[in-house]
């Protein structure tokens, strides 16, 4: 399968912190890989690097084969447009209804008219399994699983090929988690995605993800299936891992 993200000794620090000590890793198309690792690894911003919210201080990330340290703005803009983020915080604005929220993506990014434009919206809804009645409702009526499809319907508004989650179940109920894992991997098959999901959600790294890079201390401690990383012997792995089997 083709690489369409390339990691390649990857350098970070903030001040005296050494974030990312050497990372390297590759992305095939079509599969979902996680970032793994305790809080304050490095995971999300390595993820924030990756969509251009961070700059690449040392070492290289291709994207579809294109440094992003060399991007001109107009390459900057078109790279953008092959993927979509749902972060961890949803993000959505609160004076805008549902539809407005995903709408605003279309009217900021393509030429659409305000009839096709309802229409994406309606369809976006539509598989991520919310109705066009609640696409008449305000964040603040939305349940937390309700905010999260919300903000995975925005993430596909405009067709990307490349999806980034960043802990997409946290805070979620248990029911709601294992819907939303569901749901991902339904979509990942309905539009032939590549997805790079941030978390740390046991159950989610069980059933959904393809392979992963498990980070330590600015390091990958294993990469692999979790079959693969299960059998890494060391003492983080298996203190990460805890009971989780195959």
């Amino acid at each position: 399968m083709a690489c369409i993200i390339k990691v390649d000794d990857v350098v970070t620090r903030f001040g005296d912190r050494l974030v990312h000590d050497g990372i390297s890793l590759n992305i095939a198309s079509g599969e979902i890989y996680g970032l793994l690792g305790p809080s304050g690894c490095g995971k999300s911003t390595l993820m924030r690097e990756m969509i251009l919210l961070e700059p690449v201080q040392s070492g290289s990330i291709r994207l579809f084969g294109d440094d992003v340290s060399a991007l001109s703005h107009g390459e900057e803009q078109w790279l953008r447009g092959r993927w979509g983020v749902l972060f961890q915080s949803n993000a959505l604005f609160t004076s805008l209804c549902v539809a407005e929220n995903i709408a605003l993506v279309l009217k900021e990014s393509t030429t659409l008219s305000p009839v096709m434009i309802d229409e994406v919206v309606a369809f976006k809804l539509d598989i991520v399994g919310l109705s066009q009645r609640d696409g008449e409702l305000y964040p603040s009526q939305l349940s937390g699983g309700m905010k999260r499809k919300v903000a995975l319907a925005r993430a596909l508004a405009i067709d990307p090929t490349l999806l980034f989650l960043d802990e997409p179940t946290s805070g979620l109920d248990p029911i709601s988690a294992r819907e939303f894992d569901a749901l991902i991997l339904r979509l990942r098959d309905m539009l032939q995605l590549t997805i790079v999901m941030v978390s740390h959600d046991l159950v989610s790294i069980r059933t959904t993800l393809d392979r992963m890079a498990v980070m330590d201390e600015g390091r990958i401690a294993a990469e692999g299936t979790l079959e693969e990383v299960l059998q890494v012997d060391n003492p983080f792995i298996r203190s990460f891992f805890g009971g989780v089997s195959v």
